[in-house]
């Protein structure tokens, strides 16, 4: 498992999304309070970036800005048609104001 520190909390506003690139893989970051998840920034439906999409905080999701499907931040299973599939889950924390992410070696995701 390797750890990033990739921003101050402060940067990412409360109920939004940012995308960022960390060992050669796309990932929506999402503000929910002072919360943050990690989930794969790629739609499993139609390769549409789901930081360009809506946070849903009452939902714990982000809705996919292209065909309106819903991803649940914590699992990322599809919550809502067209997706059907899962997008990879990330760990992800705020310590000492920054945001971190845990990777794990493999190609999957982490719990989150």
């Amino acid at each position: 498992m390797t750890t990033h520190e990739l921003f101050p909390l402060d940067e990412l506003e409360p109920d939004s999304a940012r995308r960022v690139e960390v060992s050669g893989r796309d990932i929506a970051v999402v503000r929910i309070g002072d919360d943050v998840y990690a989930i794969g920034d790629t739609c499993s439906h139609a390769e549409v970036s789901l930081s360009e999409g809506w946070v849903e905080p009452d939902d714990c999701a982000i809705e996919c800005v292209a065909h309106g499907a819903m991803f649940d931040l914590e699992t990322g299973e599809p919550l809502s048609l067209p997706a059907t599939r899962a997008v990879p889950v990330y760990e992800a924390s705020v310590v000492d104001g920054m945001v971190v992410l845990k990777l794990d070696a493999g190609s999957g995701g982490g719990a989150s």
